[in-house]
C-alpha cells in the first residue's frame, strides 16, 4: 500500500517525507523525480507484547510513502508525474500553515485556499480522463451494446456530473461493483485524502497542534467522506528525528506532548486506507500484520503466508490487552479468554492470533 505526499511548493512536504522515512535525499535531479520510502507504523500494543515475550525480533507494520514534486496543472499534464500519483492508494496533502520570511510564499498563508486549488487541479485531471473514455465508449456502443459497457457509461456520466459540480469522486456514492468497474482509471480525486497542516513552532505547541484544524477552518473538509485532517510541526519533527527515545520524550514533554505529530499522521493515514493490525506473538518474533477492515480469519492467515489461507482450520484468538492481563497464553487459555475462531470470524484491530492449519 502506498501513500502519496503532495503539496504546493515550499510547504515542507519533502522534509516531512525525509523525517517519516529517514531517507537521505539529494536535490532532485529532475523537477518531477519521485522519492519512495517506508515508515514503520508506531504501535504501543506491539511494544507491550514484545516486552511480555522478549522475542528475538519485533516487526512493526509499515506504510510506503511516495514524495512527488510540487503539484499543479502543468505537473498533472506530465505522463511520468501522473503515473506516479495514480499508483498510490491514498494522499497526504501537506499544507503550509507557518510563517517564515526565509521561505518564500506567494500571497497570505491560507490552507483552505490551497486545498481548493489543488483539489480543483485533481478534478480537472479526472474530468479530462472521463471525457476521453466517454468518447471511446460512445463509439464502442455503436458497434455493439453490452451490459458492461452500458454500466460503465452510466457510472462515468455520473462521475462527470459530479466533477463538473466540483465534487471530488471520493465523495460520490458507489457500490462495491461500481468501484471495481472504474478501479483501473485510478482517479486522483477518488483517493482518500489526509490534510496535514504544517504549523510553526511555539511555546504552546501541544495546544496549537490540537487547535490547528479548527483554527484554519478545516473542520468541514475533514468531515467529508474519505477525508481527514491533522497537524504537525515540521521544524520540531526534524529535531525529534535526531534524538534518541529518552531525549525525544523529554523534548515532547517540554511542549506538553506525549507523542510526536508524525505518530498521529502515520496512524491517521493507516486508518484512512481502511487498514487494521493484528499480531502474532512468540519467542522468535512479535509482529504486526496489516489487513483491510472487515477481513475474515483466513484472509488474515493469508497475510502471513498464502499457504496458511489455503489450509486454514482455526485461529486461536485473544485481544492484546486480555493477553497482557493474563500474563501468558496458558493463563489466558485457563481463564477462557483465549478462544478458537473459524472461517467466518471477522478480525478485530488488536487481535493476537495463532493460525491452526493443515499444511
Amino acid at each position: 500500500m502506498k501513500t502519496g505526499i503532495i503539496g504546493l511548493p515550499q510547504v515542507g512536504k519533502t522534509s516531512l517525507f525525509k523525517i517519516l522515512t529517514k531517507a537521505k535525499l539529494e536535490e532532485r535531479a529532475h523537477s518531477r523525480q519521485e522519492h519512495i520510502g517506508v515508515a514503520r507504523v508506531p504501535d504501543q500494543r506491539l511494544e507491550k507484547l514484545s516486552a511480555l515475550y522478549s522475542p528475538k525480533k519485533t516487526t512493526f507494520a509499515s506504510v510506503e510513502f511516495v514524495d512527488v514534486a510540487a503539484i499543479g496543472q502543468e505537473a498533472l499534464k506530465e505522463t511520468a508525474f501522473l503515473a506516479s500519483l495514480r499508483q498510490v492508494d491514498a494522499l497526504i496533502h501537506v499544507l503550509r500553515a507557518f510563517e517564515d520570511d526565509a521561505i518564500p510564499h506567494v500571497g497570505p498563508i491560507d490552507p483552505l485556499r490551497d486545498i481548493k486549488n489543488v483539489e480543483f487541479d485533481l478534478m480537472i485531471s479526472d474530468l479530462t480522463q472521463v471525457e476521453k473514455r466517454l468518447e471511446r465508449l460512445e463509439k464502442d456502443l455503436k458497434k455493439g451494446r453490452t451490459n458492461d459497457l452500458e454500466r460503465e457509461q452510466a457510472l462515468l456520466i455520473r462521475s462527470k456530473a459530479a466533477l463538473e459540480k466540483e465534487q471530488p469522486l471520493r465523495e460520490l456514492e458507489m457500490t462495491n461493483e461500481e468501484k471495481k468497474l472504474i478501479k483501473g482509471f485510478m482517479f486522483l480525486s477518488q483517493k482518500p485524502i489526509l490534510y496535514a497542516l504544517n504549523i510553526g513552532e511555539s511555546t504552546t505547541l501541544g495546544v496549537d497542534l490540537e487547535a490547528a484544524v479548527s483554527l484554519f477552518k478545516l473542520d468541514e473538509v475533514a468531515r467529508r467522506p474519505n477525508a481527514g485532517a491533522t497537524a504537525i510541526c515540521g521544524k520540531v519533527e526534524a529535531e525529534l528525528a535526531e534524538m534518541d527515545d529518552e531525549e525525544a520524550a523529554e523534548f515532547l514533554g517540554s511542549y506538553g506532548l506525549h507523542e510526536s505529530g508524525l505518530v498521529r499522521l502515520i496512524r491517521k493515514s493507516y486508518e484512512l486506507l481502511g487498514l487494521i493490525s493484528f499480531f502474532t506473538a512468540g519467542e522468535d518474533e512479535c509482529r504486526a500484520w496489516t489487513v483491510p477492515v472487515g477481513s475474515k480469519a483466513p484472509q488474515a492467515a493469508g497475510a502471513i503466508h498464502s499457504d496458511l489461507e489455503h489450509h486454514f482450520i482455526r485461529a486461536e484468538t485473544i485481544r492484546w490487552d486480555a493477553l497482557l492481563d493474563a500474563g501468558s497464553e496458558a493463563a489466558a487459555r485457563s481463564k477462557g479468554t483465549l478462544r478458537l475462531e473459524g472461517k467466518e470470524y471477522v478480525v478485530q484491530d488488536g487481535d493476537v492470533m495463532h493460525i491452526r492449519h493443515s499444511g
